[in-house]
């Protein structure tokens, strides 16, 4: 199971890095096609849609790898049963944030199906579409919070700080 989940998470970034070169890419058709009188539809939206998903997509990837902002002021000052406890709370309240988010994207693209919400561009892009990524993302991260709080629950109290680091033992 480890090994599955360390590949989706590695999926999810590969996915946000291909979302960055997509936006690098739409920005930079946008720019050449100006001066040559061509108006390529939706450019900007799809651009925009693609940084959301970006953004989404490296949420669970970043979280896995230490990257996400940590206060450890308090954290330092605690003991090893303390900081554990501390540990599971924050991270149960986090999972408990990211599974209302993950719910919240579900529902906000089963509505834009329900309702066939389209964009508001020219290009009229079906809405559900670019909320997907939405969806999958705040998902995936709610399992890496999830899979981050059950390694703290079982490796205990006196190797907290380790898990917490991303030490990978």
């Amino acid at each position: 199971m480890r090994r599955f989940l360390d590949r989706l998470y590695l999926l999810c970034g590969a996915a946000a890095a291909l979302c960055l070169i997509a936006i690098g890419l739409l920005v930079l058709t946008s720019i050449i096609s100006r001066p040559l009188g061509l108006y390529i539809p939706g450019l900007n939206a799809y651009a925009g849609y693609a940084m959301a998903a970006s953004s989404f997509f490296a949420l669970a990837y970043t979280f896995r790898r230490g990257g996400h902002i940590r206060v450890n002021l308090v954290l330092n000052q605690l003991s090893h049963r303390p900081r554990w406890f501390f540990e599971i709370w924050c991270h149960t309240v986090a999972a408990g944030f990211a599974g209302y988010l993950a719910w919240f994207c579900y529902k906000m693209v089963a509505v834009s199906i329900d309702f066939g919400d389209v964009s508001e561009g020219p290009d009229a892009t079906p809405l559900w579409i670019p909320q997907t990524a939405l969806a999958l993302g705040s998902a995936v991260f709610t399992l890496a919070i999830v899979d981050r709080l059950i390694e703290v629950v079982r490796r205990g109290p006196e190797q907290v700080t380790s898990v917490v680091a991303g030490d990978r033992r």
